[in-house]
């Protein structure tokens, strides 16, 4: 792999007939067209594809890649209402439906961070067929007790409202006057402390969509964003026991949503799980070490 080729990622649309409501996937594709798709990228909650262009782009030397934009987020054409939803199998039917669509004979590498690495999970328990391995940087995986009254009836979305990430998410604010404004406010602040500048111009510039009235506001929206930390009845643990290809979990040092402890248990049970917590990192792993991030998805998907 040579690391300094970058080459322009590509815009898609590409139509899906998803479980979920059919519509289009917006997709950023890196690397040659003449080859079969090698890797399917899935972003954070509130993130979009395009926030992790420089984390993949030196990857398009010998690599064909698609950064999605997930429902509810970035410039994807899917319906997204937040209404009553418990789980994330909306989000893991339309990574299904996507794969369908591509329609090729080769199966793929999943990688995601953090939500997307779940939802990619979910995907290649459902369809171990269509996934060869799996990248996960830092996925929400949930200690197993609060995995079992997520799926409880009376936890059917009104005890997790209640949680501070989800209201949170709901006060964000969502109109600035203009991009340029979006990123001052973000830079060095909160949840982009750690961020080098180039991912948040990315982040800038694939979230926000133009209004009528010249301002912008997020593609994500609040709602949507809090709909997908309060929604958890999905069942990672069990699909961690589905899956049939190797995969790689890079776990943050420092507030990981990977609760897997050391990793030991979780290797023991399932030997093609690889488990490693990375030093000195957060939650945000992909953007503090790309380096470490790119090489485990070219080494999978080379491998």
């Amino acid at each position: 792999m040579d690391a300094a080729v970058f080459r322009d990622p590509r815009r898609r649309f590409i139509p899906i007939a998803s479980r979920a409501g059919a519509g289009e996937m917006a997709v950023l594709e890196f690397g040659p067209v003449d080859r079969p798709v090698d890797v399917i990228f899935v972003h954070a909650n509130g993130f979009n594809g395009q926030t992790y262009r420089a984390l993949l782009a030196p990857l398009s030397a010998g690599l064909r890649i698609l950064a999605v934009d997930q429902r509810g987020h970035g410039a994807s054409r899917l319906a997204a209402d937040p209404d009553h939803r418990r789980n994330w199998l909306d989000l893991r039917d339309d990574l299904l439906a996507l794969l369908t669509a591509l329609d090729q004979a080769q199966p793929v590498v999943l990688a995601g961070h953090s939500m997307g690495g779940t939802v990619s999970l979910l995907a290649a328990a459902a369809a171990p067929e269509t996934v060869r391995g799996l990248v996960l940087l830092d996925p929400v995986i949930m200690p197993r007790i609060m995995a079992f009254y997520a799926h409880m009836p009376w936890t059917s979305g009104a005890l997790w409202k209640h949680l501070p990430l989800v209201q949170a998410a709901l006060r964000r604010r969502a109109v600035f006057d203009n991009r340029e404004a979006a990123f001052a406010a973000y830079r060095g602040r909160g949840a982009f402390k750690t961020w080098p500048e180039t991912m948040l111009a990315d982040y800038v510039g694939g979230g926000f969509k133009d209004r009528d009235d010249g301002k912008v506001e997020l593609a994500c929206a609040p709602a949507w964003e809090a709909s997908n930390y309060s929604a958890q009845a999905h069942d990672p643990w069990r699909a961690m026991g589905r899956i049939r290809c190797p995969a790689r979990l890079l776990k943050a040092e420092k507030g990981s949503t990977s609760h897997v402890g050391d990793g030991a248990g979780v290797m023991r049970r399932h030997p093609s799980i690889r488990v490693e917590t990375v030093p000195g990192t957060s939650h945000f792993l992909p953007m503090e070490r790309p380096d470490l991030a790119r090489e485990a998805i070219f080494e999978m998907a080379a491998g």
